[in-house]
């Protein structure tokens, strides 16, 4: 009876898309670094760094990385 209550686990992730992740996390919000204050990222919370991570991951570690003034139409460029 317990095994029909228990919740379906979920599949951990493997170090190589952990790894590809971190580093495209790193990438897109590059951390601020002491005493530099032109380096680092000021865009992004924490919230949308989370996001983008768990993005990365639920595609295998690819992301797609399309500039975010890009137009979005609807028709196919002939």
């Amino acid at each position: 009876m317990l095994t029909l209550a228990a919740p379906a686990t979920a599949s951990a992730i493997t170090a190589e898309v952990a790894r590809a992740c971190d580093a495209a996390v790193a990438k897109a919000f590059p951390p601020k670094q002491v005493g530099n204050p032109a380096a680092g990222s000021t865009k992004g919370t924490s919230k949308d760094r989370r996001q983008y991570f768990e993005k990365c991951v639920a595609n295998n570690g690819k992301v797609d990385d399309a500039p975010a003034d890009a137009p979005k139409d609807s028709k196919p460029s002939k």
